[in-house]
């Protein structure tokens, strides 16, 4: 309860009997949150001799900072990336849908798409804060339509465009306006790319390397203008070579400049990247690892027949496969499946993980702590846009998002500036 000496009238609560994850470890401490923030309960105590009007018992439970996504392209039967009549109303659905695998912030990601798509669209997605109603919005993720068209992958090549002169014309032209955008990914070897990456970067806005042929001296040019992030690592991009090893090469570049980390997305649902090689990339570079799950609208659907844009897609359980392609999606049998194809091709398009999974699956595969594989989904993403002051980590000041787990790193309750906004 406020003290006399109390800085606010707000109610505290205490969270007690929980492990809290701060400072890279789990920590048999009591959490305490007021008007959204996380309160440090020094100043509570000495300062303003106050205590708490309402605690939780944790059951011993693990307290993390909410998780993240930085990459997600719908879920539940929403494609961000088509201009429905009610675009809004599809966000705030895999907002609310969300909450349940522990997102408290998301990026809502556009991929290739015409001109008018992008006109039509980037308007309506705003960012907006999080609560009960759903997932905060932290910005648009723009994947292409500057990139590569050999590792184009699921995205359609007659909307693929390249710079004419580089900077902020070309990219108005084809997105009309940056506004709400977070992030941009593009293909830092197409001509006259280092202008938009300067001019995206002086934006605030992190650019990130992806669907690319660039060598390693175009990665590491691109990283020294600006780029900071690598759009799902070893997917859509040059194979690890010794003698260039291209994009991969940036996780342990000498070139990046002082004080900067190059981060990298990887969608650990067991079919995009081997768990081998989840192994070498976090073994490599720890901490730059950004958990995302790249999820299509088919995440989260029931079992049956579904659309993805012109195809048919059926689910089956944890299976997801185009109807009428002989080749049911499979891989290791110890793994999950969560990805599709495109019809007639071998080539992935997106997966239908949740983020919880991919928590999961990226310890069990990579052998990581629990810490680092929570870190990967919560304060890795929120460093690599800029908002780890507020968001990705528990410590005091920062926005009182977190989830509450046990052991098997199951999700059992998601809260939003410290209001509990999902339960099991």
């Amino acid at each position: 309860m406020p003290s006399n000496k109390s800085v606010s009238d707000a109610p505290i609560t205490q969270f007690v009997n929980c492990r809290i994850l701060k400072d890279h470890k789990l920590q048999w401490e009591d959490l305490w949150v007021r008007e959204g923030k996380i309160l440090n309960p020094e100043k509570l105590f000495f300062d303003e001799e106050g205590f708490a009007d309402h605690k939780v018992d944790c059951e011993d439970k693990i307290i993390a900072p909410g998780f993240i996504d930085v990459q997600i392209n719908g879920g539940y039967g929403i494609d961000f990336s088509q201009a429905s009549s009610d675009i809004r109303g599809g966000v705030a659905l895999v907002a609310k849908k969300i909450l349940e695998h522990g997102v408290t912030s998301f990026c809502p990601t556009l991929v290739t798409s015409p001109s008018d798509i992008y006109h039509k669209v980037i308007p309506e997605l705003r960012v907006q804060d999080g609560g009960p109603e759903g997932a905060g919005v932290l910005g648009i993720h723009l994947e292409g339509p500057f990139i590569s068209e050999e590792k184009r992958g699921a995205h359609p090549p007659k909307f693929l465009r390249t710079f004419k002169a580089g900077g902020l014309a070309d990219l108005m032209e084809i997105y009309g306006h940056l506004d709400n955008v977070a992030m941009v990914t593009l293909a830092p070897e197409l001509a006259n790319s280092a202008a938009a990456i300067h001019e995206l970067s002086g934006r605030g806005i992190a650019v990130s390397l992806g669907h690319s042929m660039a060598d390693l001296s175009q990665a590491e040019e691109a990283v020294q203008h600006g780029a900071k992030f690598i759009t799902h690592l070893f997917n859509a991009m040059l194979p690890f070579h010794h003698r260039d090893p291209g994009i991969v090469g940036l996780l342990t570049s000498d070139r990046v400049p002082p004080g900067r980390t190059v981060y990298y997305g990887m969608i650990a649902d067991g079919i995009h990247t081997h768990p081998a090689a989840l192994r070498i990339a976090h073994r490599a570079h720890p901490a730059g690892l950004v958990l995302v799950t790249d999820a299509v609208m088919a995440m989260g659907l029931p079992p049956g027949r579904h659309t993805l844009g012109q195809q048919q897609i059926d689910i089956q359980g944890l299976h997801a496969y185009l109807t009428g392609l002989r080749h049911l999606l499979s891989a290791f049998s110890h793994v999950f499946i969560h990805s599709f194809l495109i019809s007639g091709t071998t080539t992935l398009s997106g997966s239908i993980a949740t983020m919880d999974m991919c928590v999961r699956h990226f310890r069990e595969a990579s052998g990581c702590t629990v810490e680092a594989a929570l870190e990967a989904a919560s304060l890795h993403p929120a460093q690599m846009l800029g908002i780890s002051h507020r968001k990705g980590t528990l410590e005091y000041g920062t926005d009182a998002d977190f989830v509450v787990l046990d052991d098997t790193l199951t999700v059992r309750e998601t809260y939003i500036a410290g209001q509990q906004v999902w339960r099991k």
